[in-house]
């Protein structure tokens, strides 16, 4: 049984950092995508970055180009999202999902497995 859990999130402030953290089991993730996306109240769910794990490729939205990074550790089978200058407009659940087909950049409607969420608040 694939298990995706998040970890990480909290409340920060504005230009603050924080690192969220993905834990996968279950199987081997070697073909697929993994990404991160993340949901605002009154929003959709929209994918912010993603790293095909076997290549270590990498896809970012526009908005968090250059603030930011989305990495791996296969020993650890673990997705890190280090976010830094954190903006209020950052906030929302984060989570974490899984594409099998490998695809970058993955869409939401695609996406195999889904963690539960953490959420990131950050203040003014």
């Amino acid at each position: 049984q694939v298990q995706l859990v998040e970890s990480g999130g909290g409340l920060v402030q504005a230009g603050d950092s924080l690192t969220l953290s993905c834990a996968a089991s279950g199987r081997t993730f070697s073909g697929y995508a993994m990404a991160w996306f993340r949901q605002a109240p009154g929003k959709e769910r929209e994918l912010v970055a993603a790293i095909r794990w076997s290549t270590g490729g990498t896809y970012y939205v526009d908005s968090v180009k250059g603030r930011y990074t989305i990495s791996r550790d296969s020993a650890k089978k673990t997705i890190y999202l280090q976010m830094n200058s954190l903006k209020p407009e950052d906030t929302a659940v984060y989570y974490c999902a899984a594409d099998r087909g490998g695809r970058l950049p993955p869409s939401r409607d695609g996406m195999d497995y889904w963690g539960k969420g953490t959420l990131v608040t950050v203040s003014s």
